[in-house]
């Protein structure tokens, strides 16, 4: 299981209204260098993985992403994701970082990421799941 680490700059991005959880595109990227939460703060910030086996610098969009409030509770959720290598290996990464593309351009703000503990390699035809909790969202504010 990954774990779920935020970078410090993303609560005071959430209330300067830097995130549009409604609208905005959000992204995941692929990374094997450790992102830094204390100070890394945008895409240019991190060091993707090259575009090979079907990975597209700028990764994979979120799809279907929704944010709902309940009881006071708001969450954001989004589909699972899919990464299939396909016409080569897509990889090694370690790391897969969400970031908010909006607008597009090196300075897009770092939102978390997952740290899958060690570095992974998908051979061509191989797929990985990523399995965003439906239920209680990506992450919840309360």
């Amino acid at each position: 299981m990954a774990s779920f680490v935020k970078f410090e700059i993303f609560p005071k991005d959430i209330l300067a209204g830097v995130h549009d959880f409604s609208s905005d595109d959000f992204r995941m990227v692929l990374t094997n260098t450790l992102p830094v939460a204390a100070t890394d703060e945008v895409f240019a910030d991190l060091t993707e993985i090259a575009e090979t086996g079907g990975y597209a610098t700028g990764g994979y969009a979120l799809a279907n992403e929704a944010l709902s409030e309940a009881s006071g509770v708001a969450k954001f959720v989004a589909d699972d994701l899919t990464i299939t290598a396909s016409g080569g290996n897509v990889g090694p990464f370690r790391y897969l970082v969400v970031i908010n593309n909006t607008p597009t351009s090196p300075a897009d703000p770092l939102c978390f990421f997952y740290d899958y503990g060690e570095a992974l390699t998908l051979a061509d035809g191989e797929s990985l799941s990523v399995d965003f909790d439906g239920t209680n969202g990506i992450f919840t504010v309360t």
